[in-house]
C-alpha cells in the first residue's frame, strides 16, 4: 500500500532504517492487528502500533474505564472514567494518528464468537488478564493460523512469548492448563504502575517485526522481565508432540471456554499457599516426615545471597530437566522473589504430570512482609 506524502512525513524515522524502509512500512500500513485487552498491556502496545503506522488496528473489551485503572491504563485520562474502554481507546489512537484505522470491539470474547472476531486480523496480541480468555484465544490462533503475541504481569515481574502456528510452540505447550482463579488478578495481587509499559511495548515490537518480516520473533522462548532487579531470562519452550491444539493428534479442535473452578480443582491443580501457610508447613516437617519439598527457582546468585533454610535451589530454566530430582519426597511448593516464576514452575511440573504442585504466593517478598521482617532481599 502506497505512502502519502503526510505518511512519508509521519514514518520518515522508521524509513531510514535500511532494513526496514518503505517496504517495510507499506507492509506495516496493509496490517491489521487485534488487540486483546485493552488494559496494562493493550494501551502501550496500541499506541506504540498506531504510532508505527499500523494500518488497522482492533482492541477487544468490555469493560470501562475506572478510576484504579488510571496508574498503569496509559491511554485513558480521568475525564474517561465510566466510559467503555474501545471507545475512549480509539478516540485516542486516533488523535494520535489519524492515518490509521481503529476498530471497537465492545464484546466478551467466548467460544461462540471468537472465531468471527479473529478472521479478520493477521496478527493478534493478548493483553487479557482473565486465564480463560488466554486459553481461548491461543486455541483459536492455532486453529485460524494467527501468530499470537501474549503477555502477562504480576506485582513487579511479566512474561511474554509469540506463538507463530506450525513453526513453534503455542499458549498450551507452555501452560496445558490453568483454572480460572489460580493467578491472582491485578486488583487481588497489585501490579507496579510501569510494568505494563515494558511488556506491552515489548508485544507492540513483536507484532512490528512479524508484520514486517523484520528480525527473529520470540517464537520457542518465553521472555521474563522482573522490574525490582531489571532483569530479563529467557526460558526455551518447545512444541510438545502431545499438545491438546497444536499437536499430532490434537483433541481440542474448536473454540472452547475453560472449565469451572471445581471441575477444574478436582483434576490437577496448583496449591496457592500463603506465607502463613508456608510456615504451618515448614514448621509440621520438623516433626513429621516432610510431605513436600521446598524448591527454590531462582537463579544461583539470587539463592546464595538469601534463601529459606529447607529449600534447595533448581533454576526455572534448568527445572524441566530436574523433575526427577525429588520423586518420592513429596509434592513440591515453588517459591521465588514475587511468586511469577513460581507459578511458571507449577505449570512445568503439571505438565510433566506431577499432581498437587504448590507456590508461595507473593513470594519471598511476602515472606518478608508477613513472617520474617528480618529476611531482606
Amino acid at each position: 500500500m502506497a505512502l502519502s506524502t503526510d505518511e512519508r512525513t509521519r514514518y520518515h524515522r522508521q524509513l531510514n532504517l535500511p532494513e526496514f524502509g518503505l517496504a517495510g512500512q507499506e507492509r506495516l500500513k496493509a496490517a491489521r492487528i487485534l488487540i486483546v485487552g485493552t488494559g496494562g498491556l493493550g494501551c502501550p502496545a496500541a499506541l506504540y502500533l498506531a504510532a508505527a503506522g499500523v494500518g488497522t488496528i482492533g482492541l477487544v473489551d468490555f469493560d470501562r474505564v475506572e478510576l484504579s485503572n488510571l496508574q498503569r491504563q496509559v491511554l485513558f485520562t480521568s475525564d474517561d472514567v465510566g466510559r467503555l474502554k474501545v471507545e475512549a481507546a480509539r478516540e485516542r489512537l486516533l488523535a494520535l494518528n489519524p492515518e490509521v484505522s481503529v476498530l471497537a470491539h465492545a464484546v466478551a470474547l467466548r467460544a461462540h464468537n471468537v472465531r468471527e472476531v479473529l478472521k479478520d486480523y493477521d496478527i493478534v496480541l493478548d493483553g487479557s488478564d482473565r486465564l480463560g480468555t488466554r486459553y481461548l484465544v491461543g486455541d483459536a490462533c492455532v486453529l485460524l493460523g494467527k501468530p499470537l503475541v501474549t503477555a502477562a504481569i504480576h506485582r513487579f515481574e511479566g512474561q511474554a512469548m509469540t506463538c507463530v502456528p506450525s513453526q513453534g510452540p503455542c499458549y498450551r505447550c507452555l501452560f496445558p492448563q490453568g483454572p480460572e482463579g489460580e493467578v491472582e488478578s491485578c486488583a487481588e495481587a497489585g501490579v507496579l504502575g510501569v510494568l505494563p509499559g515494558v511488556l506491552g511495548a515489548l508485544q507492540a515490537s513483536e507484532a512490528v517485526k512479524l508484520a514486517t518480516g523484520v528480525g527473529t520473533p520470540l517464537s520457542g522462548r518465553l521472555l521474563t522481565y522482573d522490574a525490582l532487579d531489571l532483569r530479563f531470562t529467557e526460558l526455551p519452550v518447545s512444541r510438545r508432540v502431545d499438545c491438546p491444539v497444536c499437536g499430532e493428534h490434537p483433541r481440542i479442535t474448536a473454540p472452547q471456554e475453560m472449565p469451572g473452578i471445581l471441575e477444574a480443582a478436582a483434576t490437577r491443580t496448583a496449591q496457592r499457599l500463603s506465607p502463613r501457610d508456608l510456615r504451618d508447613l515448614m514448621n509440621t516437617s520438623r516433626t513429621d516426615a516432610p510431605a513436600f519439598v521446598l524448591i527454590d527457582v531462582r537463579e544461583p546468585w539470587e539463592f546464595h545471597a538469601r534463601h529459606l533454610e529447607q529449600a534447595r535451589n533448581i533454576p526455572l530454566g534448568e527445572l524441566e530437566g530436574r523433575l526427577a530430582e525429588w520423586a518420592g519426597e513429596g509434592n513440591p511448593v515453588f517459591i521465588c522473589r514475587s511468586g511469577q516464576r513460581s507459578l511458571v514452575a507449577c505449570a512445568l511440573a503439571l505438565r510433566a504430570g506431577i499432581g498437587s504442585p504448590g507456590h508461595l504466593e507473593g513470594g519471598l517478598l511476602a515472606w518478608g512482609d508477613q513472617i520474617d521482617p528480618n529476611f531482606t532481599m
